[in-house]
This record gives structure tokens, C-alpha cells and sequence, in this order.
């Protein structure tokens, strides 16, 4: 247990840090450097007391030793040059061992403050190392402090789920245990620790033998594609007494050197994003996939011992989304080596994220002897779901424990039902029945029925349902039986000018934004809403637009009146507005296709009443809009990047304008069309571009393909001609101003003028198409025509861009495309997140696979 004046002196030294080194990563690394040089002082120390010989400090490298380094005759500037240059020269060190070397491998002070290092020595200066497991305990709540690692969809796995999971595998003495994506070792501690305890007397002495525990130093072992991880690791290994640890630097999913290699144990939390383009694997893996959750699974599963066992954090598409690849998976699972899963909270990582988790327990022996899969839900782990994750008294995780590892003894219990010929020849397709029933806080599906429909769908609530439903889980209820009322709108006078010069928003379709926004324009008064057709909707309910603007929806967050195009849903206490917002909003098609009118289309107040919808319970509710809209607000942040971004060409007076007609360095070229009639100029490989290749959304598009194509007949008999590869294209008639670059040869039609760089020492393509999107509002000024409006050549040669050298034009546009590329990475991510809240949706209807089932 971590005491508290190590807790402090820790806290202490990253308040100090934290004004110069910001990065919690960077804070961890600073303090792990000074306390493994601190320990590897006092060891020279307490050798020299015992009568011995320094061995860290010793030769060229005694000068660097903590003490000289603490000396109060050392100038400040004099103590951070020694103690920069002594953390920067370890790894020359022979002294030390090979562990410790890699550790200082690459580090550097990075700030150069006396007062800070100081400052920071000082605190470093009170830790003692008169108790390893106590340093362990310290070192550990470092890590802790260092969160989450966002960009590689790596989230520090809570300490308590930790030991939930290594409690439920169990790892004995004997056994190897594997973490593929290690992290900082946290769940290579917790099952060292898990085996300590287990083989301790009632005394609290071990029972370890000399050889059992050269036998654990060898068994445990850990990847991490990140050096500083491995790092990291190696010294928390070392701090919890393992003298030379396992851990490697090593790609789990594109390396083939370990592959031969299997471990009785694993235990592991994978990252759980995927880089843009997806991974890379080799070919030895079963599931062909490009996401990085679903290979590390895979991986596992693979990896295991004939009797091996696994407990693996997996966020939730590996549980029920619907591409192949994550079918394949959960097929190989079901049939070879899933016994149980156990659903997590959503907020288990908070603040860090708020993806939803399940972890995966795999073992391939008892995988064998049933032919069912148990679930389990843990609704609260002792901590509430906000970002602070303030501890709670209501906790399911030691129920949980304690039913799981009842089921797994059942199983294990369990005898043959018969003595089959597949028996006898080693095959066991035997069946265990779990005999202390069915689980408090899960249930026990047979693989059947999980295997129904080709989906192999690992959410345990869908399997809630009654055997053969196709419903949703949740009650089918009609809006007449949840609302108080369901109220119809109107329009005051507008023959009375008084009436609309009130305080009471008054809506219609026109104002309503969204699901969660409306804009009022028109405002009335009390008199207004007796004396007509309107209503006032109590804020906290839900808007239905049924008539013109048919299936709008707001959740009012403020008193509000409506028009005659729409009903207010007056809810009763167990439905949340929110909830009901969005579940009426996944089925406005639906709904559209029940409205009638001749001149206007519309739902009428009983068609509308008669509507069903699922309802969970009102706190399933509150978490069901708390995910979507934990999705939006992602989603809103990235639009608001992509509808502001706006590339900057920075202008040097200096720079000289040239125009795009300026001959040996541009030539302008049109286009043309051939005829229509003429089936032969067409469809001929001959890529022809026109407008719709050039996405209005796009700033500038790289064209490697075009949608219609001519023939070289068709080139010849028309005026198209070729443009060559790498020139920039600009649409000028109609349409003026969408841009791209060639990267095929190609012709255009008449609607382009299209500029061929000829002096690439002068200019390069992407900058000169940049230079021109500043250039649109001219060019659209400069147009002429009655049909339509148009730059002509003669006019567009005219127009001048700024023309720096080309190492200019090279670094500009570097520094655009990486923008470019974050705006981009923007819009992936509200596109995620739109699909995110689809499948939330579509499991509260029942659709438990992926959304785009829909």
C-alpha cells in the first residue's frame, strides 16, 4: 500500500516539474530517471558500508555520483550541467547493468532552470529504498498519474479492473504469463502479486521456493511497440524485484519473430484505435482485419497454450459490430475458446475516454467442455461515472468475482455426459451444466443460439429477449401511454399586433435546428396563448413536427409555443425527452411514410399517438443520451475545425507576381466535349474530368480517376485535349473556382482552365493550386455571360499569384497539408461518431450488430 509521505514527495516533484515539463509522459520519464539514478546510489552506498566497492559510481563515472551531485558547494548552473551530462552519458556506463542502460537510453533534461532541477533533487533527495515493494507501490501511482496515451487508443487500465480480471484467471506459480500490449506492466504486477499472495502462509512468510521464483523471473513477459513504454515497464518490473525483465520491444501485429512463441496466461488491455489506413499485419494471422482490436484478439486466442487462459479488455465493436472481419473473430471464439464475457460500465476510463468496454474470458480447456458462453453485467465497479470516478458504495465487481469463478468451477467440476467415440480419441464435445443456476448478475447462453443468424453477437443483453424474439429487448410502448398529453399548436392573430410582443418563444419547423437546438424568431404573450390555437410546452419534453417541415424534433430546453405544423409530447416522469428525441429521430422515414395529405403531407395526433417506441428504464434512458451526446459534443468540436478552417498563404512583398500566362513557366490550357451522339467517342479509357470529380467539400482535389471517360477518337474529333500530370485544373464556367491537381494524364471539357506548369524548378503544382483557391472571388468577379457566367481565357491568363522560390513553395505547402491533414482527420472523426450514435440507437431498438445493418 502506498504510504502517504511517498505519495506527497511524488505529487510534490511533479509540481515542480510541471511548469517546465507540461507532459504528464515526459513528468513520469524525469522522475523515473532521477529515482533509478538515486537507488543506483544508495546500492553503492550500502555496498560501501558492508565494506565493498562502488560499482554504479565507480571510475570516470564517480563524479557523477548523488552525493558530489547534492554537495551545497555545487553552483546551480554547475549542478544541472553535471546532472544533464551524467543522465545523458549512463548508458556508456559499464558499471551498470544492461536494464539500467536502457533505461537512460535517449534521456535528456529538458529545461534548463537551476532552480528547478533544484528544486526537483531536493524532493528526489527524501525517497529511500529501504522497502521494494513500498517503491513498487510508489512507482506504480506514477504510472497512474500518467493517464492515458489518446493517439494509439491507449487507456491506463484502472487499477481494480486490473485485479478483477487476474483474480478471475487465476495465474498459478508455474505458468507463463503473456501481456502482447504491455503498457507499464500493470497487469504483469498484478498477476506477480496475485501469485505472491497465493503462496504465502498464515504467517504472511512465502513459500516460494529459490526455484520457484527464478521460475516466475523467466515466465513473465511483455511487449510494447513504444520504446519509452518498454522503458517504462522495465523499470516497474525491476522495482516490484524482477532482476532482468522480459519485456521487449516488439510489434505484436506486424512482426513474425515471437510468433512461434505461446503463453499459459494472457492477460492484456490492446489499444483499441487503429492508425488512419489501418495496420499493416503479416499474413499468419486467422482473421484477415486492418483493425487493431480485432488482431490483437485474434493474436491471443492464437497465442495460447492447449490449456491456456486469457482475460481481455475489448472495447465494444469487437462485441457486436457487424463487419466480417469482427463475425470471423467472435465465430473463432465461440467455437474454440470464449467461456465468458462480462460487460463493463461505459465510464471505466473516465476521464480518459468513455468508450464502452467488455472483457473476454478465454480459456481453451473448459471452452471444450461446454457448449455454453456466460454473461455477465457489472453495472457500477465502486466509482461513479464522471470524470472524477468518485468512489461509491454500490459495487458489483466482488459478485461478480465470486459468480464467475463459481462458474468456472463448475465447468471444471464437470464429468463427461457420455463416453462418445470423439471422447475417447481425445476430442472432449462434452456439456456442462452450471448446477448453482443461473447467475445473479448474468445468465448462461448456449452457443446455439449465439451462433444463430451468422453474427455470433457477444452482448449479453440481447440474449434477454425470449428465445426465437426479434423484438427489442426493451417494451414496445405506444407515445399515448408515456405522454400526460399530447398537445397541438397553433398561430395567434397576426391581426393583432399586440400579441407578439411577449416574452414566450412561439417556434415553427423553420426554427428548429436540431434534436437539442431551436431558434425562435417570433416571440407572444400570455393573452396570445388563451385567445388561440396554441400551446405552451413545458420545457424537458419533445417537439413533433407533423406537417410542413414533416419529422423535426426538439427536446425543449426552455418553455415554448408551436405552430399548427406540430405536437408537443407531454412525457410522464419515466421517460427522459432526450431519450425519446432521438429514439422518434432514427425513425422519421418511417414516420414520413404513415403521413397523407394531397397538398400538404402530414401525421395526424392519433396516427402520431399510436406510434411505438422501446423504453428502457428512465436511468438506462439517461445513459443512452449521455453516450450520444458525449458523441456529439466530439462531433460539434470537429465541425466547428472543418467549417473554419481556412488555409493561410503567407505573402512576401518581396516575392515577385506572375501571371498564369507568363510563357516558360505556365501554359494555359481549355478543353472540350465531344459529341454526344457519337456512341464510339465514348467510354473509350481516355479519363475526361469534369465537375462532379471535383467534390465541392474538398479544397483542393488530388484526381487520380475520373467518372467518364472518352475515346481517342472522341480526343481527335473534338477539342479536348490531354493535360498532362501534375497540372492544376480550375472549373471557370458556372461553377467557378473548384480546384485539383492531376495526377493521371487526362482530358477536360470546356467548362476548365486548366494550367500546365512547365519550369517545375519555379513552381510546384500543390503550391500554385493553393496560390489559386485565394484567387476564386477574383475569377468569380471577373465572370461574363447571360446563360451562364464564365471566366474567359484571355482573362484568367491575366490574373498574377506570388511566386517565391521553390524551397518556399515546398515548406508552404508542407505546413497547409499537415493542417490540411488534422481538418481531415476531423471529419473521420464526426463521421465515427455519427456511426457511434447509429449503433447506440439501433440497440435500444434491437438491432444489437453494427448500425449500417440498417
Amino acid at each position: 500500500m502506498l504510504d502517504a509521505d511517498t505519495k506527497r514527495r511524488i505529487d510534490t516533484a511533479r509540481d515542480i516539474l510541471v511548469g517546465k515539463v507540461p507532459d504528464p509522459k515526459s513528468q513520469v520519464e524525469q522522475i523515473t530517471i532521477a529515482l533509478i539514478y538515486k537507488f543506483m546510489d544508495d546500492i553503492d552506498s550500502e555496498t560501501e558500508e558492508w565494506g565493498g566497492e562502488r560499482t554504479f559510481f565507480a571510475g570516470e563515472f564517480a563524479r557523477y555520483g548523488w552525493a558530489r551531485l547534492m554537495r551545497s558547494g555545487l553552483g546551480g548552473h554547475e549542478t544541472l550541467n553535471v546532472y544533464a551530462e551524467a543522465i545523458t552519458r549512463m548508458p556508456e556506463n559499464p558499471g551498470i547493468p544492461p536494464l539500467f542502460r536502457s533505461i537512460f537510453e535517449n534521456a535528456y533534461l529538458p529545461y534548463r532552470d537551476p532552480e528547478t532541477l533544484r528544486a526537483f533533487l531536493k524532493v528526489i533527495d527524501e525517497f529511500t529504498y529501504d522497502h521494494s515493494e513500498r517503491l513498487g507501490d510508489a512507482y506504480e501511482y506514477l504510472l497512474q498519474i500518467m493517464g492515458a496515451q489518446g493517439d494509439a487508443g491507449q487507456f491506463r487500465t484502472p487499477r481494480h479492473i486490473i485485479d478483477f480480471i487476474v483474480a478471475i484467471i487465476d495465474p498459478q506459480k508455474h505458468e507463463s504469463v503473456l501481456d502482447p500490449a504491455c503498457g507499464t506492466a500493470g497487469f504483469l504486477i498484478s498477476a506477480y502479486k496475485h501469485i505472491l499472495a497465493a503462496n504465502t502462509d498464515d504467517d504472511g512468510n512465502t513459500t516460494l521456493t529459490p526455484d520457484d521464483r527464478n521460475r516466475l523471473a523467466a515466465n513473465f513477459k511483455g511487449y510494447d511497440i513504444s520504446p519509452d513504454m518498454v522503458r517504462l515497464s522495465r523499470a516497474n518490473m525491476y522495482l516490484h524485484d524482477f532482476a532482468d525483465p522480459r519485456i521487449f520491444e516488439y510489434d505484436t501485429l506486424t512482426s513474425e519473430e515471437r510468433w512461434n512463441e505461446r503463453a499459459d496466461v494472457i492477460l492484456a488491455n490492446p489499444p483499441f484505435m487503429s492508425p488512419k489506413g489501418g495496420i499493416r499485419p503479416h499474413n499468419r494471422f486467422s482473421v484477415k482485419s486492418r483493425r487493431s482490436e480485432v488482431l490483437f484478439v485474434d493474436y491471443m486466442a492464437e497465442h495460447l497454450t492447449p490449456s491456456g487462459r486469457a482475460g481481455i479488455i475489448v472495447p465494444e465493436g469487437i462485441v457486436f459490430q457487424s463487419q466480417n472481419a469482427h463475425k470471423q473473430l467472435r465465430k473463432m471464439l465461440v467455437e474454440d475458446c470464449l467461456v465468458a464475457v462480462v460487460s463493463l460500465p461505459a465510464g471505466v476510463f473516465k476521464p480518459y475516454s468513455g468508450v464502452k468496454t467488455s472483457i473476454l474470458i478465454l480459456d481453451r480447456a473448459l471452452a471444450r467442455r461446454t457448449d455454453r458462453i456466460a454473461f455477465f453485467k457489472v453495472e457500477n465497479d465502486g466509482f461513479d461515472l464522471g470524470d472524477q470516478r468518485r468512489p461509491i458504495d454500490r459495487n458489483d465487481l466482488p459478485q461478480v468475482q465470486a459468480e464467475v469463478a463459481e462458474y468456472l468451477c463448475s465447468l471444471r467440476s464437470a464429468e463427461p455426459a457420455d463416453a462418445t467415440p470423439a471422447v475417447a480419441s481425445g476430442v472432449a464435445e462434452t456439456r456442462a451444466e452450471y448446477t448453482a443456476g443461473e447467475p445473479k448478475l448474468g445468465m448462461i447462453v448456449e452457443k446455439a443460439r449465439i451462433a444463430a443468424g451468422g453474427g455470433y453477437g457477444l452482448s449479453g443483453e440481447r440474449y434477454r429477449m425470449p428465445v426465437g424474439s426479434h423484438e427489442t429487448k426493451w417494451p414496445m410502448v405506444k407515445l399515448k401511454d408515456i405522454c400526460e398529453a399530447i398537445l397541438s399548436g397553433g398561430t395567434p392573430s397576426t391581426k393583432k399586433g399586440e400579441y407578439w410582443t411577449g416574452n414566450i418563444p412561439w417556434i415553427t419547423s423553420a426554427d428548429i435546428v436540431d434534436v437539442r437546438t431551436a431558434t425562435p424568431r417570433k416571440y407572444i404573450t400570455y393573452e396570445a396563448i388563451r385567445e388561440s390555437a396554441t400551446n405552451l410546452i413545458r420545457k424537458g419534453n419533445v417537439i413533433v413536427v407533423t406537417r410542413v417541415g414533416l419529422g423535426k424534433l426538439f427536446r425543449n430546453d426552455f418553455d415554448v409555443c408551436i405552430s399548427q405544423d406540430s405536437q408537443g409530447l407531454v412525457l410522464k416522469d419515466n421517460v427522459n425527452a432526450g431519450f425519446l428525441a432521438y429514439i422518434l429521430k432514427d425513425r422519421v422515414e418511417d414516420f414520413k411514410r404513415t403521413s397523407q395529405g394531397s397538398t400538404i403531407q402530414g401525421v395526424t395526433k392519433k396516427q402520431l399517438s399510436e406510434l411505438e417506441v422501446p423504453l428502457p428504464p428512465l436511468e438506462v434512458q439517461k445513459e443512452i443520451v449521455a453516450e450520444i451526446e458525449g458523441y456529439q459534443k466530439v462531433i460539434d468540436g470537429a465541425r466547428v475545425v472543418i467549417a473554419n478552417y481556412r488555409p493561410h498563404v503567407p505573402i512576401d512583398p518581396d516575392w515577385p507576381m506572375v501571371e498564369l500566362g507568363r510563357k516558360g513557366i505556365f501554359t494555359v490550357m481549355s478543353g472540350g466535349t465531344p459529341k454526344s451522339e457519337v456512341a464510339e467517342h465514348w467510354d473509350g479509357g481516355v479519363p475526361w474530368i469534369t465537375l462532379a470529380d471535383l467534390p465541392p467539400d474538398d479544397l483542393i482535389t488530388e484526381i487520380t480517376a475520373t467518372k467518364r471517360t472518352i475515346s481517342e477518337e472522341g480526343l481527335k474529333k473534338s477539342a479536348a485535349r490531354m493535360i498532362p500530370t501534375n497540372s492544376v485544373v480550375v472549373s471557370s464556367r458556372a461553377t467557378i473556382g473548384r480546384i485539383g491537381i492531376t495526377r493521371i494524364p487526362l482530358a477536360t471539357n470546356q467548362g476548365f482552365k486548366n494550367v500546365v506548369i512547365e519550369d517545375t524548378a519555379q513552381a510546384m503544382p500543390e503550391y500554385v493550386a493553393l496560390a489559386l483557391t485565394k484567387l476564386v472571388p477574383t475569377m468569380q468577379a471577373q465572370a461574363s455571360g447571360a446563360t451562364y457566367k464564365e471566366i474567359i481565357k484571355s482573362r484568367f491568363v491575366e490574373l498574377q499569384i506570388p511566386l517565391p522560390p521553390l524551397e518556399t513553395q515546398q515548406a508552404i505547402v508542407a505546413e497547409i497539408e499537415a493542417e490540411q491533414a488534422l481538418v481531415a482527420a476531423n471529419r473521420e472523426l464526426a463521421e465515427r461518431m455519427e456511426r457511434r450514435i447509429a449503433g447506440a440507437i439501433g440497440r435500444v431498438w434491437g438491432l444489437m450488430e453494427d448500425a449500417s445493418r440498417r
